[in-house]
């Protein structure tokens, strides 16, 4: 599907070229920092010859990174790897906006036919309960008021749907990511949480056309709906979440950060 997810890549893009205004790699070459070397191999002309000593230390740095990891669970291993088969293509891990795309169109075909495969509603989620609280930020010296998670049976009952109405939904999110058709009257919206507390995003467009979707701690959900223009809302730990969004296309949307 091209231009998938759009709206979020467009962000991320715009981020990026606001960042590279502001880096100083003056002494990039006395850098120890896999994450610095690697963002001066996307951001330098292609003939700096700065490259040529750059790419092979920090490859180096990513195969010792990755031999000598302790948690068999680091993130950080699969990403290396991955970066690692980037830079023995290409000068670097800089990917086009198609290429970007692609790969979240087919991270998501992956984790849905292995859904539909199992047969079965997922559990890897923690439910919610009343006495869950949200801290909110204050003052070191201050007593943290909490927040009661008011959306806990809420939550717990729109994970809690049956393998019918999963597989259902399931079929429905493959067949709008692998279709095409730029007339289609409806979009995927997927929503990633990478906050510590489950969320409900809702999402009231014209009249009666509202959705809610629930989405687990550190994990996302999509939903499919008729394309227009929608009010999101949530709660993320606490605090409120609004925005406008015109969905044309498939979009990402992500809320909350990990501490």
């Amino acid at each position: 599907m091209k231009n998938l997810f759009i709206f979020l890549l467009t962000l991320s893009f715009a981020g990026l070229s606001a960042q590279k205004k502001g880096k100083d790699y003056s002494n990039i070459l006395k850098s120890k920092s896999i994450y610095e070397i690697n963002a001066f191999l996307r951001d330098a002309h292609p003939d700096d010859p700065k490259r040529i000593i750059l790419k092979p230390r920090v490859m180096e740095m990513m195969k010792e990174y990755i031999s000598s990891a302790a948690d068999p669970n680091d993130k950080r291993v699969k990403e290396m790897q991955e970066d690692l088969a980037m830079l023995k293509r290409k000068p670097s891990t800089k990917i086009t906006f198609e290429e970007f795309n692609q790969k979240i169109k087919d991270k998501q075909i992956a984790k849905y036919r292995a859904i539909l495969a199992a047969n079965k509603v997922p559990v890897n989620y923690t439910k919610s309960n009343r006495q869950n609280v949200y801290v909110t930020a204050t003052p070191a010296n201050a007593k943290a008021p909490v927040i009661a998670d008011t959306e806990a049976d809420e939550f717990n009952m729109l994970m809690g749907m049956s393998s019918a109405e999963h597989k259902d939904k399931t079929v429905k999110i493959l067949n709008s990511l692998f279709d095409n058709d730029p007339n289609s009257k409806e979009a995927i919206v997927m929503i990633e949480n990478k906050s510590d507390c489950n969320i409900i995003v809702r999402m009231e467009g014209i009249g009666n056309t509202k959705y809610r979707l629930a989405v687990p701690a550190h994990d996302d959900n999509s939903v499919v709906v008729a394309k227009g223009n929608y009010l999101f809302t949530s709660i993320v730990c606490g605090a409120q979440y609004a925005s406008q969004k015109t969905i044309q296309k498939p979009i990402m949307v992500a809320l909350g950060s990990s501490k």
